[in-house]
């Protein structure tokens, strides 16, 4: 199967276990779970639950195995981007293409949206499967989501990120920002995976590795593409970075020095990877992908 065939194939699995979680049956408050349905049901490239799939098969395990990390962390990434939407935060109004939830519903449904989504994750990974993991397994994915999207994870970057518009950083307080904001959930996609298959200490080490190289990868291009893209291919506004005055790569290291950039930590992710020969194949095309991808 093609790296497409793949992702589409993710895509419909973790779709289907979303849908099914946040259901159209009848509410105490219908509207909250339709703004949940709007934001978590609205598209979007699904990498960070593709991550969870491949590095799953990368070490033996089954696709059963990955579903419920997979559409644990699409739910929490989808909290995230609703947050992130607010008007308190980046004040965005486009993602995916559609108004931003709190532009579709209100700042306060959309609030709401998030905490619910937020919770949502947990409780997909916390209900028991005893045939697809040990009690101690389950334990490892809770604390690897928790910790990645936490005080020591996402959260804390988005905190540094908001609180430095404007400000000249470092490269090294760049990455380190980004590897909390955004390389975190990439690196704990990978480790989920991982984790839902009983990996090797080897194999743990080398995805963590890969994972911190293509976490950094993904957010140097989504700033070359806040400069680069059109607002009708990204889904969202393009030039908002720059109009708000965001510490980015390329405000940083200049246009062709991001695209450097960019260049080396491809090579350091494939590089990761490459004792494990073909196996390793689909993950280095998902990595491709990152780096080439228009959105």
């Amino acid at each position: 199967m093609d790296l497409k065939s793949r992702l589409q194939h993710y895509i419909q699995r973790t779709e289907t276990l979303l849908a099914q979680s946040v259901t159209e049956a009848p509410s105490l408050h219908p509207r909250l779970q339709a703004a949940m349905r709007y934001s978590l049901l609205n598209g979007g490239k699904r990498i960070r639950p593709a991550l969870v799939y491949l590095a799953c098969d990368f070490c033996g395990g089954s696709e059963a195995a990955a579903d419920w990390p997979a559409a644990a962390i699409e739910a929490l990434h989808s909290y995230s981007l609703v947050h992130d939407d607010l008007p308190a935060m980046d004040n965005d109004a486009l993602r995916r293409g559609v108004p931003t939830c709190h532009i579709a519903f209100d700042e306060a449904t959309a609030i709401l949206a998030g905490d619910a989504l937020l919770n949502l994750a947990f409780e997909l990974l916390s209900e028991a499967r005893p045939e697809l993991y040990t009690p101690a397994q389950q334990l490892q994915l809770l604390a690897t989501l928790a910790q990645a999207s936490g005080h020591r994870g996402m959260v804390v970057g988005q905190a540094f990120d908001l609180a430095h518009v404007g400000q000249a950083l470092t490269l090294e307080q760049l990455e380190q920002m980004h590897a909390h904001k955004t390389g975190a959930l990439i690196l704990a996609a990978l480790q989920l995976g991982a984790q839902a298959a009983a990996a090797s200490e080897q194999e743990l080490a080398a995805l963590t590795a890969f994972g911190r190289a293509i976490g950094l990868a993904f957010q140097v291009k989504d700033d070359l593409l806040d400069i680069e893209g059109c607002t009708e291919v990204l889904g969202k506004p393009s030039g908002s970075d720059l109009a708000q005055n965001k510490p980015t790569y390329p405000a940083l290291l200049g246009l062709q020095g991001a695209k450097e950039k960019l260049q080396t930590l491809h090579q350091q992710a494939n590089a990761a990877l490459s004792p494990f020969g073909s196996r390793a194949e689909p993950l280095l095309a998902l990595a491709q992908y990152i780096v080439e991808r228009d959105h």
